[in-house]
Parts: C-alpha cells; structure tokens; sequence
C-alpha cells in the first residue's frame, strides 16, 4: 500500500463543554510555536462548578492561537490552528488495525482527502452532520474501534453520516451522534415550566400585577443543579429512613484529638468519622453501592467506595468525591475533604474530583434542623442526611442518661434497595457511630 508522509493544518475547534456556551477562557496554556502532544491542555476555561482544561486532540506545532484570556467560548469556536505531521497509509489498512491504534488511524482517515489529492471532497463540519437513515441496504464504512464504541454506547451506524472520506464514520462522529440524541432526550423532558415526561409545565402569572419585582438570570450552576435535581426526583421512586445514631463516646474521643490536630495541621470533624461508617455499611450491604441500568436491565455493582460530600457555597452547592474512603484512615480522610470543602468554595475543583461517587453524604448538622429527606445523586441509589446533634434523655434499662443523639435521615431508591436493607443500612452505621472501635474490626 502507497504510504503518503508530509504535514497539514488543522483548526482545533472547542468540543463539548456539558451543553453550556459562552463559558469564560481564563488561561491559555501554550503560545505560538509550542510543540504538544495530544491530550496536552490548549487552554483553561472555567464552567458552571469547576475549572476545567481544553486537550489538544493532536500532537503537533501550535500556529495561531484563536482565542484570548476573558473571551468567552462555545461548542464549534475555533481555537488554535496546528501543524500536524501526516502519518500516511490507506483505508483497507485501517480497517485492519487493532482497537489500540485508533488514534492515529483517526489522523490518518482526516487527513486521507488530502493525501491522496482530493481536495473537492471537503470534510463536513461535525456540528452541521445530519444523522438520517441511509437507503435500504447502505453499507456502513467504519473502522472496528469505531464499531466498538458505537456498540458500547448502544448508537445505530446505520443512523450516523459519517465525516470522513467516502463517509467514512470516525469516533468523534458516533460521538457527536449519541450527544445530539441526548440532548433532544432532556430538551424533551426538561421544557420551560418544569414539564416533559407527560408532566404538565407551570404557567407563570405575570407578577409586576402584584407588585415590583426584578428578574435576575440563573447562575450556569443553579441551572445545572435545578435540572439534575428535577430528573432525580422525577426518575427515582424515593423513601427515606430514619435512625438517631448516640455519638457521645464518639465526639469525647474526636474532642481529645485536638492537640493530635493541632500538631497535624489538621481540624478532626464528625465527618472523617461518617465517611468510614458509610464505607463500612457500603462494603457490608453491597446492594447499595450499585448503579442501575433499566434499558439494558443490567445491576451495576462497583467494586470501588468513593464518597461524595455536598458542601454548601456562596455559588451553590457542589459535590466533591473522596476516592477509595475504605482505605484511608481518619486523619487522611480529614485532611482530604477538608481540601476539597476549601477547593468547592473557591471554584477550584476539577471535573474528576466530582465524578465517581458511588454515595453521596449532606449534612445540615452545622446550621439546624431535627431531619430532611434529600434528594438522591441519581445514578447512586442512596443518600445520607445528616442533621443537628442534641442531648437526649436515652432508657438505659434503669435510668435515662443524657446522651448526644446524631439524627441521620437515608434516602434511597426503592428500585435498588428494599426497605429491610435500608433499616439494616441505618442500623449499622448507628452501631458504628456508637461504638467507634467497631470501625477497626
């Protein structure tokens, strides 16, 4: 087969940013001349909760950089433009190459229309591909990565135009497909008002009739959040369990630690001590710690234990995800979400440090309240409320003693988890509290 070397350009274009526009660059990371590899970030943008880095898709010499600090950038703006040096070879090749050599094969598909001098056969820009059933009995050209990922995504080839030479369907095409389908998906069940899902919206009156008032835009976050807490509610059939869980003995050993912490640097919270009861109740009631995937209905069980904490911020509320809690110690655990608590407030989290929880922990303890029902993190099956401590008078068999009660209020997915496991749940995690020791065994 001819082998075609030489270089071409290429205009990086902004990818996905998790549907929102006109999210602000406040940094570009690589200037004219720059050699990079791909995956190396091109520029820093900052979203509805997190700051995150665009990658180069290539590796290859940086020309113009497109954008400048302040500008704000959507889905489809240019970006840089780069030099990329052609790594050449033809179509039959690709097909047989393993999964592993994809990326390149990627380049080598892009840049085919011009090495083998075809110039009038422009590469259609992925955000105006049109997705339509070809005619009965179309051959779909795409390479065996390309099939694999359509597979693991559950996306029809027959549906996707590919972008390629002789329509040929890339990656990036499979994935410009399964996001277009999503987006019509929520576009249908989230229309203005609230409706969607057969749910009729909610009309507003006009309310100046009533009186002054002012209009103010959403934040990107409260938007973001309104919209995942309405699916949740929606989607997931929720009970909540209640238990009080005795921490005396517990806050008189957490209390004896602050010279420890001191000496750390490192504040001891009640939280450490939730974290590793949660971790605990998860790998001994695994039947929590799954995801349930109802189109394939499928169980998905995570042999993982990450923790998501809500933590309240003047932006709103985020969840930043302590990773692997049941192999880390208090201290460890204290000093970690304490970091992350700090990075949620000054907008400094990155999106992986909010992704992979299998169970989220919120707790309201610090500002009041006897009990809540919150709103499960869908796709996790549970969720634990933690309210406000107080002294209570406890029978002990002779007497009542005065004893420092934590409420705890479970929310669940009742298509996960039964009632029992939840009781069995709550249970464990008071036994645990109560008597921290049992967090060694």
């Amino acid at each position: 087969p001819k082998k075609s070397g030489g270089s071409r350009k290429e205009t990086v274009k902004v990818p996905a940013l998790d549907g929102f526009d006109n999210v602000p660059v406040i940094e570009i990371n690589v200037s004219e001349g720059d050699e990079v590899e791909a995956d190396d970030a091109l520029v820093t943008v900052e979203s509805d909760k997190a700051t995150m880095e665009i990658p180069s898709p290539y590796a290859g010499k940086i020309g113009k950089v497109l954008v400048s600090e302040g500008d704000k950038i959507s889905e489809g703006l240019d970006l840089v433009e780069m030099t990329i040096v052609e790594e050449g070879g033809d179509e039959g090749e690709e097909d047989a190459s393993s999964e592993a050599s994809e990326s390149s094969g990627k380049e080598k598909q892009e840049g085919e229309p011009e090495s083998k001098g075809k110039p009038s056969e422009p590469k259609p820009e992925q955000s105006s591909a049109t997705y339509e059933p070809p005619a009965p009995g179309a051959k779909v050209h795409a390479g065996p990565a390309v099939r694999k990922l359509a597979r693991e995504f559950g996306a029809d080839l027959t549906r996707i135009r590919g972008s390629g030479p002789k329509s040929r369907i890339l990656k990036d095409d499979v994935q410009a497909y399964v996001k277009s389908q999503l987006q019509q998906t929520q576009q249908g069940s989230t229309v203005a008002g609230g409706g969607g899902a057969g749910i009729p919206g909610v009309k507003l009156p006009d309310f100046s009739q009533f009186g002054e008032i002012e209009r103010e835009s959403m934040s990107r976050m409260m938007f973001a959040t309104a919209n995942n807490m309405q699916r949740s509610w929606l989607n997931v059939p929720h009970v909540t369990q209640f238990e009080d869980a005795d921490i005396t003995d517990m806050e008189d050993f957490r209390k004896a630690q602050k010279a420890a912490g001191e000496k750390k640097g490192v504040k001891m919270t009640p939280l450490p001590f939730l974290l590793k009861a949660c971790a605990t109740a998860l790998a001994e009631l695994p039947q929590f710690n799954v995801s349930l995937d109802m189109d394939r209905k499928e169980v998905i069980r995570k042999q993982f234990i990450h923790i998501g904490i809500a933590v309240d911020t003047p932006h709103g509320l985020m969840v930043p995800v302590i990773k692997d809690v049941d192999k880390k110690g208090l201290w460890e655990l204290a000093a970690e979400s304490a970091d992350l608590a700090q990075k949620a407030r000054d907008k400094q989290l990155k999106p992986a440090e909010m992704q992979g929880a299998c169970f989220t922990i919120t707790s309201l303890g610090g500002i009041g309240g006897t009990a809540f029902t919150p709103i499960v993190n869908t796709p996790e099956v549970a969720i634990l409320g933690v309210s406000k401590a107080a002294m209570k008078p406890v029978w002990d068999g002779k007497d009542f003693q005065p004893r420092l009660m934590l409420p705890l209020s479970l929310s669940y997915d009742h298509r996960a988890v039964n009632g029992a496991d939840a009781a069995r749940f709550t249970s464990v995690l008071s036994q645990l509290l109560g008597d921290i020791r049992s967090l060694l065994l």
